[in-house]
């Protein structure tokens, strides 16, 4: 074949995409994902109409016409084990299947790309593109680049030893060098760009478990802090009174198994992410707890005036508070002022001590912030010792 009819069939080359997910699908049918993942391999095989060059290359050859066409069915079939081969990888659920499935598909498609160049010459290396388009999505993407780069060195080598047997073969058909070239650096653009996404993927991933980790510790410690602190404090109160005043001794103690139960419900649906703090609820149990640590509350009625939007993250800030209060402040008073748009805690105890300013006040902080609100904590306007907490949009 001339020179000018090898520039001829040379042609573009087709550098595919295989969007292969980095973690499993699981159970999902292929027929219930997205359009975009079921009607993917057309990106791919919508480039196998470049092997149309090869083909014609084949028909145009100077063989005998029994074994151009034998050459063309190879190149035929060629087409379509690399059709039914993207196919195939592309609907693997990892990377690891889709190395064990192109391992196949490379070897028959070797044999076959052979088999024509023996039959028409050099020029059935042309088909070769595509081998490296199903080695740079083999697997994983250190084994696929290396695997696709093994490709194209190897088709190289064996083109430049049977060009070399050739008079004139590298001016014949050394354009037969460019479309591997022009494919390799393509695709491994594409597959970089891939490996870049999944590696995107499992931060992503990993921060939000991450952050649903802290969620269910701050959590647990909202619960079980406040739980635990209102079960400390009736405990000695039961004991002290159980032999001044057994009744209300078991009174006091029928409310630790209570408040026990209702802790471990608590906690449970905290870790299941269905716990939600109720602002009315908390009021109450503000109450309590004041009573039972002999502190004189003075807190708001009820949480109507409270914003709606804002009752969830009040109803939190008011928990860590007055567990903070019955804890740490050492107080004989406590009031809990609500208005439409701020929470304030005030007490006449020692003071807020640094170590529960730092670690104590820490999920209020982080709650409240999350909220877009502001959080002060500073010496009570009524004592001069006492603490003021408020927390305001």
């Amino acid at each position: 074949m001339d020179s000018m009819t090898v520039t001829k069939h040379s042609g573009p080359a087709p550098a595919p995409a295989a969007p292969i997910r980095a973690e499993p699908f699981g159970d999902e049918p292929w027929d219930d994902r997205g359009p975009w993942e079921r009607f993917s391999w057309v990106f791919g095989v919508v480039w196998v109409v470049f092997m149309a060059f090869p083909i014609t290359g084949a028909l145009e050859s100077s063989a005998a016409v029994p074994v151009r066409i034998t050459a063309v069915a190879l190149l035929v079939l060629y087409s379509i084990v690399y059709i039914a081969a993207y196919i195939w990888m592309i609907r693997a659920d990892d990377w690891d299947i889709a190395a064990r499935r192109s391992i196949a598909a490379l070897i028959v498609m070797v044999v076959l790309m052979v088999a024509s160049a023996v039959l028409i010459g050099p020029e059935g290396l042309g088909a070769g593109s595509f081998l490296i388009s199903i080695s740079m999505f083999s697997g994983h993407t250190r084994r696929a680049v290396t695997l696709a780069t093994g490709m194209i060195l190897g088709q190289y080598i064996a083109l430049s030893v049977w060009l070399s047997a050739i008079p004139n073969g590298f001016e014949e058909y050394g354009v037969l060098f460019m479309p591997p070239a022009i494919v390799f650096f393509s695709v491994a653009l594409v597959r970089l760009i891939i490996s870049a996404q999944e590696r995107h993927d499992v931060v992503e991933r990993q921060m939000v478990l991450v952050a649903e980790r802290e969620r269910v510790a701050r959590d647990v410690h909202d619960v079980l802090g406040h739980s635990l602190t209102v079960v400390t404090v009736k405990a000695e109160l039961a004991e002290r009174l159980i032999d001044v005043d057994p009744e209300r001794a078991k009174s006091e103690v029928e409310q630790i198994r209570s408040l026990s139960r209702e802790a471990l419900a608590e906690v449970r649906a905290t870790v299941s992410g269905l716990r939600v703090a109720r602002l009315g609820d908390e009021l109450v149990e503000a109450r309590s707890a004041l009573s039972a640590a002999g502190i004189d509350a003075d807190v708001a009625p009820d949480g109507d005036v409270v914003d709606p939007r804002h009752r969830i993250i009040v109803a939190w800030v008011l928990r860590e508070a007055i567990t903070n209060v019955v804890r740490h402040s050492r107080a004989t008073w406590c009031a809990v002022t609500l208005s439409s748009d701020r929470i304030v805690v005030e007490d006449d105890g020692v003071g807020t001590p640094a170590h529960v300013a730092e670690a104590g006040l820490r999920g209020i902080r982080e709650r409240v912030g999350a909220a877009g609100a502001t959080l002060v904590v500073g010496p009570a306007d009524a004592s001069p010792t006492g603490t003021r907490l408020e927390v305001h949009w």
